[in-house]
Order: structure tokens, then sequence, then C-alpha cells
């Protein structure tokens, strides 16, 4: 093998030897007629598995079948358009599989487009990189159909079947403009992000453009039950309207966590600026708290401090405290885990520098379309359980005894 390499490599360098960079990728340069001849030699072997004799050879003589020339076909590929010559048979009856019978794209540059696509470009921006780089004439009409192949698998993915139990959901949304009767209005693509028994963090699916409220929400969870999920230990949310009944209506035993973080925004939104970094370290105080006693006792404190100047600032909480108070039944290492809906804020932000290229979206579609690609792009990274993961899991394991 290691043979074979050697010989590779110096052949390689025979051909690139003395060339400049045009000579070798470049219009008519050594990889694109290396390329060409590829096609050629492959599809004149198919030619001759499928007589059963090479050209020109003796036993193809009154076997019924023989070559008859040639067809030009223009092929799309991610390098440029590429000129490549198909066999023909006599009888009509060659079917090539490296270039199947109306196939005008290869699969690299499917992929090229669809990648361009999960990185935000609109189809009119991919059509004008493909145009410059490649000199290639690509129409928007077929950059959608390109990027319409992804829709089957956005359905196959989006009713696959989940884990039974997921100890952490987290559920959010990110906000986006979409198209809709010739006006441009505001949607919602709401994402539930699981973790799942070894720690490791799965979008469990998207939804796009609901009204938000406990309806929907129950929606989605009854969806995740029918895909499989029979429990869910700790939903942390950062107050979506409607979700602690959707959650008790359909999965009574989970803990609903808000989003300490989105507690924290929510309540600077009532001070001016000049106070906000004050109050932002007065409220530390309640959620570092080592216990409940403490963080209202803490709370207290910030009430009676700021009640005058920012009323509002205590009564979120309060209003809000029995989905706050679950934190405080866990150690420090577990409380970076559902104190904060940081996991899913992470993957948000990565999915807004997609979006806000975009500018709008023209259907749902799109919008699944490009949410499902980019998300597919970005969990790669998801190759590593999440922070104290076995610490938390053990605790997991007796707090909530038998349902794990």
């Amino acid at each position: 093998m290691a043979d074979k390499r050697d010989k590779a490599d110096k052949l390689l360098d025979e051909l690139i030897e003395g060339k400049t960079p045009e000579e070798l990728i470049g219009e008519g340069g050594l990889l694109r007629e290396l390329t060409k001849r590829f096609y050629k030699r492959a599809l004149e072997g198919e030619m001759t598995h499928h007589l059963g004799y090479p050209a020109n050879a003796p036993e193809g003589i009154n076997t019924g079948n023989s070559r008859n020339g040639k067809t030009s076909k223009k092929l799309k590929t991610d390098t440029g358009d590429l000129e490549i010559e198909i066999p023909r048979d006599r009888n009509g009856e060659f079917e090539p599989q490296l270039v199947k019978k109306h196939q005008r794209r290869t699969s690299d540059f499917d992929a090229a487009v669809l990648s361009l696509y999960a990185r935000g470009m609109t189809t009119r921006d991919i059509q004008a990189h493909l145009s410059e780089m490649y000199q290639t004439d690509v129409s928007p009409a077929l950059i959608s159909a390109v990027t319409d192949t992804v829709l089957d698998d956005v359905k196959a993915w989006q009713s696959r079947p989940l884990d039974e139990v997921y100890p952490i959901v987290y559920l959010d949304a990110i906000h986006l403009k979409m198209r809709e009767s010739g006006q441009v209005k505001n949607q919602a693509v709401y994402l539930a992000l699981g973790v799942n028994m070894e720690g490791y963090k799965e979008l469990l699916g998207l939804w796009v453009g609901e009204s938000e409220g406990s309806k929907f929400w129950l929606g989605v969870l009854n969806e995740l039950k029918n895909r499989g999920v029979k429990d869910i230990l700790i939903a942390c949310v950062d107050g979506l309207t409607g979700f602690p009944d959707a959650i008790e209506a359909a999965y009574p035993k989970t803990q609903v966590q808000l989003c300490i973080v989105h507690m924290v925004r929510n309540s600077l939104k009532f001070v001016s600026w000049k106070h906000r970094k004050e109050v932002a370290r007065d409220l530390k105080t309640i959620y570092s708290a080592p216990n409940i006693e403490s963080a209202e006792e803490a709370l207290d404190m910030v009430e009676t401090k700021w009640q005058k100047a920012y009323p509002q600032v205590a009564r979120s909480w309060r209003s809000c405290w029995t989905n706050v108070i679950p934190l405080f039944g866990y150690p420090p290492e577990i409380r970076k885990v559902i104190y904060t809906t940081n996991a899913i804020e992470s993957m948000q932000s990565q999915l807004r520098k997609v979006t806000r290229q975009r500018g709008s979206f023209p259907t749902a579609d799109s919008v699944r379309k490009v949410i499902y690609l980019a998300v597919q792009r970005i969990s790669k990274k998801w190759k590593r359980p999440i922070q104290d993961w076995i610490a938390a899991l053990n605790h997991f394991s007796i707090v909530f005894e038998g349902r794990i």
C-alpha cells in the first residue's frame, strides 16, 4: 500500500512540476483535462461491460449490438461546466451509471450548492458566486430545485424516532422575517434541544411560524411523545408563554426551570443604564444563593432596595418564583447545566448569522431548509458530552429515582 502511494505521489509530482495555478486548475487546465479523461475512460468501461467486448474486438461481430458513436453532454460540477461524451449503442439499451440519463449535475455540484445555502446565501447570491468563481450559468430555479431535494430529509428528520428519556430539554425560539401575502412579517422558529442520557446535545425538532401559547406547546410535546419520548426530567425555558401548563398536561412529572439569564435580562429592561451594573450584581445574590431560604432573603433585599425606583424588577421574579426555585435543589456543578439555556443559545447565535444574511424568507419551507442544513453543519461540533455531565447524571438518578 505504501509503495502504491509513493508511486502515485511521484506521478503527481511529475504532472504538476513547473505548471502555474492557471495551468493546473484554470479553464482548460490539467485538472479539468484529467476529469474529462476520467469520465471518458469510465464510460467506455461501462459500455464494454454492457456489450461484453472491448471496442474493435472481433468477438463483437454479429452479436446483434455494437457501439454507435457518442453524444455530447454538459455537466455542471463544483468547478464549472464540463463537456463530456456519452457512448451510445446501436440498440439504444445502454444506460450509464456514472452519468445517468437526463443527469445534468454532479453530486459535488449539489453538495456545493447546499453548503452555500446552509451558510445563509440566497439563490441569487449562489448564482452570482458560481458565475464569478466558475463561469457557470445557473438559474435561481435550478438552485431552488437542488435545495428542495433536502425537504424529504427534513420531513424524515422531523419525524424520526427519539429516545425514551431525555434528562434535559431546552425550549426556545429565534425570530426572523418571512414574506406573507406581499408583506414582510416577523415569524418565530421554535427549537427543542435535548440532552440525551450520554450527555450529548441533539436537536429534537423545529417548528416554524406557529402562534405561541399553551395549545401550541402541547402540540409540540405531544409530537415528541408520539416519536417515543416517554419522560423529560427537566425542561429549561425562557418564560415561553403557556409552556408550564403544556408541560403539566403532557409530562406531569417534569420540572420546569426558567432560564436565569433570561430572568436577569428581562429585569434589566426596566432599569436605567446608570443602575444596570448595580442591579445585576444584586440579582446575582439571588440565583447564586446556596439554598431557597437564602435566595428568598436576597430577593427581599433586592425588593427593598429597588422597589421605589424599579418595582417591576422584584415583581417579575416573584411572579415566576415557582419555576425559579428548582435550581436551588442542585449542587453548583449541576446548576451550570440547567440555570441557563446557553446550550441552545449558542446554537441560535450561529443560526442568526445564517438567517440574518437573507433579509427575509419567501416560505416556511425555505426556513426549514436553511435551519435544517445549518443545524446539520453545527451539530458536527457536538462531539463531547456537556460539562460536568457525569456528576449531573448521578444526582439526577437520586432526585428522579426510578425514572432513569
